[in-house]
């Protein structure tokens, strides 16, 4: 469960070709954080089209936080491939009675992840009202955990009332935001929604490092008291979505001309440590 700019006018989302993003040094480079790493398995979206079903998965419906979209499933005018990135598209076109639809996409019970690095090259939405997110939850929530005992590790979200700030936030039982112990932090990037980053988790058995562009910004310890506070020992699945409004993302409201709006995913790679 997720529980969980300011622009006087509207940043308007146009198409984006991620061929040069794809050809970039950055695109080509491997991690460097003073480790080395092993490549599991990626996804540069270099077939248009519908996204990879051996890959992702979708969620359905309204979720959670009083958002204000409806996900939809195998909806191109929602989640697509093209031009090199995945396209995840908030749009306000009253689809079967719905007025507000988006996309949620997850790797649950295709791609788990269990330790290792998962970097995710992106350029977000903006407006009062976006809230995109790159996030993780334990395959156990998907098999009767409840959050937050399921862990939930937010590797990138951002709100459009506050556009520049790229947030991390970690959560469990023992450490969350909900009983005011939330765990977490933030940093601020020159416009993230005209220029792509690197949104990147390094995770192992005694912390979780969070990172921008190599940029190391936050770092979550193991404090060794046992599950309810670190439950991060199982198998999460990624989650990438872009919600409209909600108990974060709306908190100050939704702009009347905000949609539609894109968020552009260039490639998801997940490492291991060598």
């Amino acid at each position: 469960m997720k529980t969980i700019f300011l622009l006087a006018a509207l940043v308007v989302s146009t198409s984006v070709d991620c061929s040069a993003e794809n050809n970039s040094p950055q695109k080509q480079s491997a991690p460097d954080t003073g480790k080395k790493w092993e490549l599991v398995w990626e996804d540069n979206f270099e077939k248009d089209g519908l996204p990879d079903p051996k890959i992702w998965g979708y969620e359905v419906g309204y979720v959670r936080n009083r958002e204000a979209q409806f996900y939809t499933e195998g909806r191109s005018e929602n989640a697509r491939v093209e031009n090199g990135c995945l396209v995840i598209e908030a749009r306000k076109d009253n689809w079967e009675g719905h007025e507000i639809t988006s996309a949620s996409l997850h790797t649950y019970g295709k791609k788990s992840m269990l330790y290792g690095r998962i970097e995710v090259k992106a350029k977000l939405p903006t407006g009062k009202g976006t809230w995109p997110a790159i996030w993780m939850l334990g395959d156990n929530h998907r098999e009767g955990t409840r959050w937050p005992d399921c862990g939930e590790i937010d590797i990138m979200e951002n709100v459009g009332y506050d556009p520049d700030h790229i947030f991390a936030n970690v959560h469990t039982k023992k450490y969350n935001h909900s009983i005011g112990t939330g765990r977490g932090s933030s940093i601020v990037m020159d416009k993230p929604y005209e220029n792509f980053y690197v949104y990147a988790l390094e995770w192992d058995e005694s912390e979780l490092r969070f990172y921008v562009d190599d940029q190391l910004y936050f770092t979550c310890q193991n404090d060794g008291t046992g599950v309810e506070a670190w439950p991060f020992d199982q198998p999460q699945y990624l989650i990438l979505n872009l919600a409209i409004g909600g108990a974060w993302g709306g908190k100050q409201g939704i702009a009347e001309d905000l949609l539609p709006q894109k968020y552009y995913i260039d490639y998801v790679r997940v490492y291991k440590q060598k």
